[in-house]
């Protein structure tokens, strides 16, 4: 592998090992930060506003390195090609951190040179899965190259209006990064959600239909794509009713009674149908049933944050050489992660005037399965495989 003694350890050995822990970390630290932030109790000088600094942070903070750990572990796997170890890894999670950490020296340090600090993370994340993708002249992959480089563009957006240089676009710039986190998590499910079950369940055999997995991603990309053109009404509620029950189509192929046994398989299903949620508010949201943000947060809290520490707590066992199966105290952080996210898309239609304090113990459950994750994966996440192979 291609990197320097003081990075030769398990914790830049492999995408995953770095990204996990950074998106497990800020995971509770943002939370915090932004709860403080929220009550008053803390004030900060933040290069972006306070509202913005929340769903830039959680959108392109810990999702992104979700994904980052994921893809660059991925990519070796489909690819057969090195990705990014030691020195080469290290400085990109540097990259990143620093994205976090320079937006409160705002006033100190150029207002551009804080945007284009964050702005080129992804980029250079997309330099560098493209390498061996185009070494193994592996087409499939360039869908996530294609993805991340969008994604970038939508970052763009929200940095050009803090700039004062366009007007509006930090909503596009949003909506454009909660879209393209969404298709990149119907995108992944399709391959590895069926994979995961047959391993997970032996004698079980998933059906994998490609007309479902189009169509659910298709039925994804025009619900988001009216949502940013703002079109609303009957036409927004059936394309997102259609979206709700196409995707329903595509998951009844994979399910089995059975995954309700093995939490590393439950948790993946509810944070798909924490998605599916997520159209059906969007339908209701069209009629001005019930407020668009819980549509959102059903999305968001919902499905990327159950899927993406699904994920991460089974990418992580089986790439440290461990038995795939969930520890009693991360089955108990996924049933903490979808109460949070229960808490927080539906106890306010039930109870709207306690809506600070359904924030309140939302954050803390949210918090509490992090915690857990962060207890459970610390050590598995920075020592060398049990069975002693690389990576």
């Amino acid at each position: 592998m291609n990197h320097t003694k003081p990075f030769n350890i398990p914790f830049f050995a492999l995408g995953f090992r770095t990204f996990f822990a950074l998106s497990g970390l800020s995971a509770l630290v943002l939370l915090v930060l932004w709860r403080s932030i929220y009550d008053g109790s803390l004030i900060l000088d933040n290069y972006f506003l306070n509202s913005y600094w929340h769903a830039h942070e959680m959108l392109l903070g810990y999702t992104v390195a979700v994904i980052s750990g994921f893809l660059l572990t991925a990519v070796k796997n489909w690819t057969g090609q090195e990705t990014l170890t030691g020195a080469g890894l290290a400085g990109l999670a540097l990259l990143w951190i620093y994205g976090r950490i320079l937006p409160f020296y705002s006033g100190l340090l150029a207002d551009e040179f804080i945007a284009l600090v964050d702005f080129l993370f992804l980029p250079v994340l997309a330099y560098c899965l493209v390498k061996p993708i185009k070494a193994a002249q592996y087409t499939r992959g360039y869908v996530f190259i294609a993805l991340l480089l969008i994604m970038s563009f939508g970052n763009g957006l929200i940095h050009l209006e803090i700039l004062g240089l366009a007007e509006q676009s930090a909503w596009i710039g949003f909506q454009i990064v909660i879209a393209l986190i969404i298709v990149m998590i119907l995108v992944i499910a399709g391959r590895v959600f069926p994979f995961f079950t047959e391993k997970g369940l032996p004698g079980t055999l998933p059906i994998r239909n490609p007309l479902y997995d189009g169509l659910a991603i298709a039925s994804a990309v025009l619900v988001f794509a009216l949502n940013i053109m703002q079109i609303s009404g009957i036409i927004l509620a059936i394309a997102a009713s259609l979206a709700a029950i196409i995707n329903i189509l595509r998951v009844n192929n994979w399910y089995v009674f059975r995954i309700w046994f093995v939490p590393l398989l439950w948790v993946l299903y509810i944070g798909y149908a924490w998605i599916i949620i997520g159209f059906i508010l969007t339908a209701l949201s069209a009629f001005d049933i019930i407020q668009p943000n819980l549509a959102l947060h059903a999305f968001t809290m919902g499905g990327i944050g159950v899927i993406t520490l699904g994920m991460m707590a089974r990418v992580s066992l089986g790439h440290t050489g461990r038995i795939l199966k969930a520890s009693q105290a991360m089955a108990i952080a996924f049933a903490l992660i979808n109460l949070a996210a229960l808490v927080r898309v539906f106890i306010p239609i039930l109870l709207p005037h306690w809506y600070a304090d359904i924030i309140y113990a939302s954050t803390i459950l949210w918090l509490a399965a992090f915690s857990l994750f962060a207890y459970v994966y610390a050590p598995i996440l920075t020592t060398a495989r049990i069975d002693g192979k690389a990576g």
